[in-house]
């Protein structure tokens, strides 16, 4: 509450491939009920155990069959295998368990942790993190299954780690008090030779410091250290610039370890490092991205057309030894070589979504170095949704300004380096709609379209990103009012450059809140606001019919920011009577008590003072209307208020209805003073 990052889930994206892909090609382990699957898991031999981890793995990625596998108690049936004596069974009780976190969502989760699912898993990871450096195999069987079995366990194990202190706070809680730190700091040194395991074990502590006191003290020298010299890798792959911004997050999330002597340097070398992120044209990756693909995979159809031949040709002359042969790297795999990663031909691919990732990790921190950590005592709305990017936005309400962020002025070292680093300037990039050539790539390409909907949270996070920026920021740090008035101009040819105004609910969600933000602040300082009379109508008429809350609380605020300016102006009346019948409609008909409660306080602004104002009032029959609305205000108060609503919204409500009492009174006094 009071953050603009609320806590993700992630869906892991891909299941274990390996042995459960080879079996689908003959008829797949759907065909087998969940009761058959699970009883193989008891069964003596390892490898009939690992098929049944891993079909059930595959399985657990549909959502519908997860009810079936939680009545046959599948947490208590899998737990005990992340300590089979097989290496093999072990990964793939771990993949399976981690996809029913991923996929189950938070009551599952919670479900897990009833069941005890952190006595196995934290024995697992401090068993691999002594065995980590001492692999248990021998060199020898590492290189014929070209695979090391203690690091990919590791990896299952700690995004399972992740998804469930992600969801619960008693799995967090023993975390802190099983001493679990010290094992993920073992595995994320190894970021030189093992970058995945090193981002599921950054991801996971940006998960358990995020508001966790009681892990502080941990964070000793020693592991503060660890995460610096992470933090501070010369590796420019993408995925090692998404594995340092989430070490950034991390150190953002501990800062208060950090002495305050050294605070200033350390928020530089965070925002150091978005910086580099933002800074990287992800439209132009993809275009050479998607080019180098295409010609690594010509090269290597060329090449394994050569080697066919040669095959063919050499037949005759092979030696009793060739059979002995070290198999290559990254040609053949062995059958029961499980990865849960994007296919070996796909690392374009890869870097990309890390990019991406990077990219919306950074705008999300940045988001909240710029909000307050304490919820607001005037909190307003909470609101949430099945998509991620909504759980992205929580906001709170502030006097005379509706649902806004909860400011926090950002210190002298934050403001700093926020200019030193041109970070206002590279978020402002990213708030443009994506590359249209990159688009039609992705759209054209079954692996690479899900990019999509990645670069276009990469745009809304901006967006909230500027939102936060403007609350926090005075004008003379935002560049001035010249600054402003062309930051206007940019946000409304988002809105309005294409011929149907956006639909698309997280970004309609985005762009309001940052022209809402914008709007106050120029109204601050007197300055020319940016869209016409039929713009402003136009937006809102679109964001009304909204079925996100937040967006048509923002449409509404906007319309009362913007009349409450052109109420001080001249010939302005017909205007303000547009907006006033609107205001007034979506008050005595808008279903949320909240959006309404919005609704009557922009009409108390943009009516409160001006002759303008006050000619338009009377021939709106303002005063009428708000005398015949506010019995039915009251009740549905009383009706709706305790059922539907929190207590901190009721207030809020509460300070409402005793408003409108008073604005009534104030136009009947001014009704007679005009007579």
């Amino acid at each position: 509450m009071g953050k603009s990052r609320a806590r993700r889930f992630r869906r892991a994206p891909f299941s274990p491939a390996g042995p459960e892909q080879r079996r689908d090609e003959e008829g797949g382990p759907e065909e087998e009920p969940a009761a058959e699957l699970l009883e193989k898991l008891q069964h003596p031999s390892a490898e009939v155990r690992e098929y049944a981890c891993a079909s059930i793995s595959k399985l657990l990625q549909q959502k519908h069959v997860i009810p079936a596998f939680l009545q046959r108690d599948v947490v208590r049936c899998l737990g005990p295998l992340l300590m089979d004596h097989s290496l093999a069974v072990r990964e793939t009780a771990a993949g399976a368990l981690r996809n029913l976190s991923a996929c189950g969502g938070f009551e599952v989760c919670d479900d897990m942790v009833t069941k005890d699912i952190m006595t196995p898993l934290v024995a697992l990871l401090k068993e691999c993190s002594t065995g980590l450096d001492a692999n248990q195999l021998s060199p020898k069987k590492c290189r014929e299954m070209n695979k090391n079995y203690i690091e990919d366990i590791a990896n299952e194990a700690i995004n399972l780690l992740w998804n469930v202190c992600e969801c619960n706070n008693t799995a967090v809680s023993i975390f802190n008090k099983e001493g679990c730190l010290e094992a993920v700091l073992h595995y994320v040194k190894k970021f030189s030779t093992n970058v995945d395991l090193a981002i599921s074990v950054a991801n996971c502590l940006q998960a358990v410091t995020e508001d966790n006191p009681d892990l502080l003290s941990s964070f000793n020298a020693y592991a503060q250290q660890v995460l610096e010299t992470v933090m501070l890798c010369p590796e420019s792959t993408m995925k090692h610039i998404l594995l340092r911004t989430l070490i950034a997050g991390t150190f953002w999330n501990i800062k208060d370890t950090i002495p305050p002597g050294s605070l200033g340097s350390m928020v530089n070398a965070i925002l150091k490092i978005f910086s580099e992120s933002l800074a990287i044209d992800a439209g132009e990756t993809i275009i050479r991205m998607t080019e180098a693909e295409k010609n690594r995979l010509k090269l290597a159809a060329e090449a394994e057309t050569e080697e066919n031949m040669s095959d063919v040709t050499d037949s005759r002359v092979l030696t009793e030894d060739d059979d002995m042969e070290e198999i290559p790297k990254g040609k053949v795999r062995r059958e029961n070589d499980i990865s849960d990663l994007l296919p070996s031909d796909k690392w374009e691919l890869k870097e990309v979504t890390a990019l991406l990732m990077a990219q919306q990790t950074a705008l999300e921190i940045i988001v909240n170095m710029c909000c307050s950590e304490d919820p607001s005592d005037d909190e307003w709305e909470e609101l949430s949704s099945s998509d991620e990017s909504d759980l992205f936005m929580e906001n709170s309400y502030n006097e005379g300004g509706g649902l806004l962020l909860s400011p926090l002025c950002l210190s002298d070292e934050v403001n700093s380096a926020f200019l030193n680093n041109l970070i206002p300037k590279k978020i402002l990039e990213k708030t443009a709609f994506p590359n249209s050539v990159a688009l039609d790539i992705c759209m054209h390409n079954p692996s690479w379209k899900p990019l999509i909907k990645k670069l276009n949270a990469v745009q809304c996070r901006a967006l909230t990103c500027l939102h936060s920026i403007l609350l926090v920021s005075d004008v003379d740090c935002l560049g001035g009012v010249s600054a402003l008035q062309s930051l206007a101009q940019h946000l409304s040819q988002l809105v309005f450059s294409k011929t149907e105004l956006p639909t698309d609910t997280e970004f309609l969600e985005a762009i309001t809140s940052a022209l809402r933000a914008l709007l106050q602040t120029m109204a601050s300082k007197n300055i020319s606001q940016c869209m016409t009379p039929e713009q402003l109508l136009a937006l809102c008429e679109a964001g009304i019919h909204s079925s996100n809350a937040s967006v048509k609380v923002n449409v509404v605020s906007i319309l009362g920011i913007s009349g409450s300016v052109l109420a001080k102006g001249q010939d302005t009346a017909e205007t303000l009577k547009m907006i006033g019948k609107f205001l007034l409609e979506v008050a005595m008909k808008e279903s949320s008590l909240v959006v309404a409660g919005e609704a009557l306080d922009a009409l108390f602004d943009v009516f409160a003072d001006g002759k303008e104002a006050e000619k338009a009032a009377v021939q709106i029959k303002l005063l009428p209307a708000l005398k015949e609305f506010q019995p039915v205000f009251k009740m549905r108060m009383r009706k709706e208020g305790k059922g539907q609503y929190s207590t901190d919204q009721l207030c809020v409500l509460d300070n409402v209805k005793m408003n409108l009492r008073r604005f009534i009174a104030y136009q009947e006094t001014l009704g007679k003073t005009l007579t």
